[in-house]
């Protein structure tokens, strides 16, 4: 096993999916805090973009691969944050089978490494293993109420599963293994076409609309700037000692849908309207996460107000994204992560 040295000296730390969305920011962050990172990344859904500016960060180093096949990893790391999944639905049933093997056995193969350095692990698990929650707000103890066989069944599923799998080194003693439960991220670095609901709205507003709307509009979700996941994301793998279970990061903040399409439209100035389609499979009428764990545990709550976060998302979108009507139209609009 790896011989750690004092605290204060840096450690590495590998970030599996870390060309991704939430990765990217962490991998950022962990770079300016004097770590060590391996980033790690098959570039399915993240994005070469997004690490390009770390490139020649002397303290950086990326592999492209993929979980479930990887390469021997030379070097000894102290820490490893699993996010290689794709996270929206539209990218996740593009391939189901990959989807849940990336789950399951991806995880069981960065356990092993993790294993094998004596090295803190943590798995970005979702909301979504709360399926369409009969409790609300949802606590961690809430077992769920998920479709096992519909069309979304691999990633709340795999993710299920992924969970177990963690708790099992854990509890054999053989991982340091921390989970968290990630409600629905926003921010800079999202992809314009992923089909996640701040995305859809932003770039179809841009656009010139109508901005779509799945169901009635009613549905609620509450949503956590990215800035604040990756601080949540830290804490809970740095704090001491294990939760020993399940950890909800997000943001306790409720907005129905159809909020939210107001809150961009008035950033933006926008007159554009509004085109409603039928709500997709399985996707959930309520999500809001009760945070009190974060709280006590972890030390942890979100600070950053969906209307101010709203603001750098935005001008993400402007500097980034291609204004074509209909770029963000998919119907799987509610992904969580």
């Amino acid at each position: 096993m790896l011989k750690r040295t004092s605290d204060d000296a840096p450690r590495t730390v590998m970030v599996a999916g870390g060309a991704g969305f939430i990765g990217s920011h962490l991998c950022e962050r962990l770079l300016a805090e004097g770590r060590s990172v391996i980033c790690l990344d098959s570039y399915r859904t993240g994005s070469e973009a997004n690490v390009l500016p770390l490139t020649n960060h002397p303290r950086f180093t990326f592999i492209e691969a993929d979980v479930c096949e990887l390469p021997p990893i030379d070097e000894p790391v102290e820490q490893i944050y699993n996010l290689a999944c794709a996270a929206s639905p539209s990218n996740y049933q593009a391939d189901p089978i990959h989807t849940m093997l990336t789950c399951v056995l991806g995880t069981r193969n960065l356990l092993a490494i993790a294993e094998q350095n004596g090295a803190s692990f943590l798995q970005a698990s979702t909301s979504e293993i709360y399926g369409e929650p009969e409790q609300h707000p949802q606590m961690e103890d809430y077992r769920g109420n998920v479709n096992c066989t519909g069309p979304r069944a691999c990633y709340d599923e795999g993710k299920r599963a992924a969970e177990a799998v963690c708790f099992d080194f854990l509890r054999a003693g053989r991982v340091d293994a921390r989970v968290a439960r990630i409600f629905n991220t926003y921010g800079p670095r999202m992809r314009a076409d992923d089909g996640r609901i701040v995305s859809n709205l932003i770039v179809q507003a841009l656009a010139g609309g109508p901005l779509p709307i799945y169901g009635t509009g009613e549905q609620t979700r509450s949503f956590c700037h990215v800035s604040d996941l990756v601080t949540g994301l830290m804490a809970l793998m740095n704090v001491k000692p294990n939760p020993g279970a399940p950890v909800n990061l997000g943001n306790p903040e409720e907005f129905t849908i159809l909020e939210l399409a107001e809150l961009v439209r008035a950033k933006l100035a926008s007159g554009a309207g509004l085109a409603f389609h039928p709500l997709p499979v399985d996707d959930p009428t309520r999500r809001r996460p009760d945070i009190a764990r974060a709280i006590a545990l972890v030390g942890w709550s979100p600070t950053v107000r969906l209307a101010d976060g709203l603001v750098d998302t935005i001008d993400w979108f402007q500097s980034t994204a291609p204004l074509e009507k209909g770029v963000a139209s998919s119907p799987s609009v509610y992904g969580m992560g």
